[in-house]
Formats: C-alpha cells, structure tokens, sequence
C-alpha cells in the first residue's frame, strides 16, 4: 500500500448504489469546493473548500447544547430563540455532533484515500456484475487535484471503472493526469459563449472549452451534460451551442440534458446562501424536442437524464 493512499481529502458526501453517475452501480464521492458559482447549483454545500454547518431552524428546539460547545460563541440564545452567527463558525462540527434533532449538520469531513477505499470495496460484487464502479463528483473534484487523481489510481489498481463529473475548470496538467486513470468523464457544457457563461457560472467559458480539446487530444471517453434551466439558458443559441460542440468533438460519443430542479434551494437556505435561481422544471416533451435537434445536427445521441 503506497504514501498516497493516506492521502486526505475533504468531501461532503459518499453515496452508495448511485445508478445515474455512470453506468452500472457506483459509489459516487462528492468531493468539497467549486471554481464556479452556477445560480442553480443543486450541490451549494460542494462549492466551499472547507466544511460548513448547515442550520435548519424548522427542527432546532431552543436546547442551547449547541451554545454550551461552541468554542467562537456562535451560538447565541436570547429569550429562547437561537441565534447562529457564522461569521463567527469555523466548522469545527462540535455543534452538530451534540444536536439531538439535527438542526446542525456539518457538511465536509477530511478522509483518507484508504478510508474512502475501504468503503468502496464494500460493494465490489455489484460492480462486478452490473459493470459500475466509482465516479467522483462534487462541487469540482479536480479542485482537490492530488487527492482526486490518488485516489482515481487506487481505483485502477482495483481493477474497477472510474468516472468523473466535471465543469471542465481545472488545471489543464492535473486534468491530463486525471485522465491516465479515468474511464469515462461526464463533462459539463452550462451555457454558450463568453458573456452568457459568466453571467450564469461566475467564470468564462473559454478555459473549459480548452480543457475540452485537451481531452478529445488524448482520446478520453466523454458525456456531454447539459443542465437545462427555464429563463436562464435555454434559446436557440445554446441548443446550437450544444449540438454544435457534440459534432465538433470526436470524443463526445453522448450528450445528457439535465431538467432543472429544486433541490439545491433548500440546501443553500440551510448554508445562509441567498438568491439561488428558482423556476418551474422545463416541461419533458420540450426536452424532447430539443434532443431531437441535438442528435440530427451533432450526429450523436442526446438523452434526458
């Protein structure tokens, strides 16, 4: 067993028996920390590097173990009502780990490769069987680059599949040693052009773009996922866009829209982030639509994921 085994990371979940990060069942490990800022992030608890204590005031009953624990004082009670200040918090989970009704709970724990290594072996015969393995998610898993890629080694060495969901804004070198051990990278496209990327994604589009061609360069396997969100980005503009980038790259063999939901808004509640984009899910049959055009212009499948 190699140095980099005990190599740590911070992730924020690990979700056993995913059957929609890959082919087959797979463990996906939800890795912290996002260069970008998506208005619809539906994983906001993903885009700080370090751990964070989620309030959900609905359950908190006024115990005050919480304020007993805390060693910044960030916890105030006053005339029964808690107070939670997090400008003073540091993450540290003292809170979250003495309360009862889990009103606290922190999102982001260091582990080990060997650590997360151990609980994917658990699961070894069905992937064997269903042909899955592991996906890294996040947030951005390849902002964690040495981590991501030890442990995409490990997973090799297993003799399992590995696959990585990215936004594509990464360190070109470390992408390119991220790709020696990955199978298969489902790899975001959010919005066409430079002025509606920014806007959206709180980063340019150009880097990813870059980091696209890198990947068709080594002839990585690549998905092409597409999240679909009513009065942000869906126009003729960005389904062209999409199309467009699928037939221009050999290495995209498919491209996934993925409808908008709501998931995220109340995560980002409990994070005390404000004005996450809400709207209604687009409607399935306009989906459909779109897939269509995708797949007769780009010459490749298009599903909805």
């Amino acid at each position: 067993m190699g140095a980099e085994t005990f190599m740590t990371g911070n992730i924020f979940h690990l979700q056993r028996f995913s059957l929609f990060d890959g082919p087959g069942i797979r463990t996906v490990v939800f890795l912290k920390g996002c260069p970008l800022r998506c208005v619809w992030c539906h994983n906001p608890e993903g885009i700080a590097a370090g751990p964070q204590i989620m309030y959900h005031a609905g359950r908190c009953i006024g115990c005050g173990d919480c304020g007993t624990v805390c060693k910044k004082g960030a916890h105030v009670f006053e005339q029964g009502a808690h107070r939670y200040d997090r400008s003073l918090c540091t993450g540290c989970g003292d809170c979250a780990a003495i309360c009862c009704t889990q009103a606290l709970s922190l999102a982001g724990r260091q582990v080990s490769v060997e650590e997360i290594m151990a609980e994917i072996m658990k699961d070894q015969p069905y992937y064997r069987e269903s042909g899955g393995g592991v996906t890294l998610s996040g947030g951005e898993p390849l902002l964690q680059a040495d981590f991501a890629i030890a442990l995409l080694k490990e997973i090799k060495e297993q003799g399992l599949t590995g696959c990585v969901e990215t936004c594509g804004m990464a360190d070109a070198d470390k992408l390119m040693m991220a790709a020696r051990f990955t199978d298969l990278f489902y790899f975001d496209y959010k919005a066409t052009g430079e002025e509606m990327h920014t806007k959206l994604c709180g980063a340019p589009q150009a880097p990813i773009l870059d980091n696209l061609a890198r990947l068709e360069d080594v002839h990585a396997r690549v998905v092409l996922r597409c999240p679909m969100v009513p009065g942000a980005n869906i126009c003729k503009k960005h389904i062209l866009g999409i199309a467009g980038t699928a037939r221009q790259y050999a290495c995209i063999y498919e491209v996934q829209l993925e409808p908008f939901h709501r998931l995220g808004i109340g995560k980002a509640e409990k994070l005390g982030i404000g004005g996450m984009y809400d709207t209604e899910p687009p409607a399935r049959a306009e989906l459909e639509r779109y897939c269509c055009e995708i797949a007769h212009i780009s010459g490749k499948s298009c599903v909805i994921s």
